[in-house]
């Protein structure tokens, strides 16, 4: 027991981090977690690693709401198609072998640390502002909402497949899409980002349960959840407050020494 507790402890603050941070899924730390240490089916980590996601995000984004820092308008057409392959995602995730999902979920882990690190995500340049100094009609600037829309929508996809199947909200692709498709800034990309994930995060724990029919350690889930949620207000407080270069430096390093946790765990 003393041992669930400590891994919940290390993966919900870690994860609660990521979230509140830079809009990370919680579980992309949590699954690899629990299937590194304590030897849990990957199926049932990510359902405990989703259903962790759930407040974690719901309150990050209300912090970031609070801070004027979310776009709930704009970030319903991403919403609309990560729901749909959420569940797929969720279903395919039951039909692959253990190992190699858990295995999957450490590289994500580091790959993003490394990611944060090495090149931060910043802020960009702003699609309606560029329009304008063009001087574009008003229905070219019509088109090219329209095209912003449908790309949203598309871009969904994936983030929602990778939300059922690895247990990963598709925070870091949501990151790059709002900042490089609609035109955010880092923090409100994140607040957005983690209102997308509240309702990602249930669908696939949902589906998740619905599908094994029973569910995972309660114990775990209960631990999970909590250290999560508390992770993800700190961190959630100190993002809107935070540079942004700050906010990709801190949010790396805690994943990447995470990652190395879980590989050098794996090979004891």
């Amino acid at each position: 027991m003393a041992l669930k507790f400590i891994v919940c402890l290390i993966a919900g603050l870690g994860a609660g981090v990521g979230t509140g941070l830079a809009g990370l899924s919680a579980a992309a730390v949590i699954s690899p977690m629990l299937i590194t240490f304590l030897g849990m089916n990957a199926f049932d980590a990510i359902g405990i690693a989703l259903a962790s996601d759930v407040l974690a995000s719901g309150v990050s984004a209300y912090t970031y709401g609070k801070n004027k820092n979310l776009d709930i308008k704009n970030g319903k057409y991403i919403l609309a198609s990560v729901l749909i392959f959420t569940v797929i995602g969720s279903y395919i995730s039951s039909l692959v072998p253990s190992h190699t999902m858990g295995g999957f979920s450490v590289a994500v882990t580091i790959f993003l640390g490394i990611k944060f690190i090495v090149k931060p995500v910043m802020r960009t340049e702003n699609r309606n502002d560029l329009a304008t100094s063009m001087e574009l009609s008003v229905e070219e600037l019509k088109r090219e909402e329209r095209i912003k829309k449908v790309k949203s929508f598309m871009a969904g996809i994936p983030i929602g497949f990778i939300c059922g199947f690895i247990g990963a909200g598709g925070g870091m692709m949501m990151l790059i899409i709002m900042t490089t498709v609609l035109g955010y800034e880092l923090k409100m990309a994140v607040g957005t980002s983690v209102f997308v994930m509240t309702f990602t995060a249930l669908t696939g724990a949902v589906s998740h349960f619905s599908i094994s029919g029973a569910l995972p350690d309660l114990a775990s889930l209960a631990l999970c959840i909590i250290f999560t949620l508390l992770g993800a207000q700190v961190a959630a407080k100190f993002a809107n407050g935070a540079s942004a270069e700050k906010q990709n430096r801190v949010t790396g390093i805690v994943l990447l020494v995470l990652g190395i946790m879980m590989v050098v765990a794996s090979r004891l």
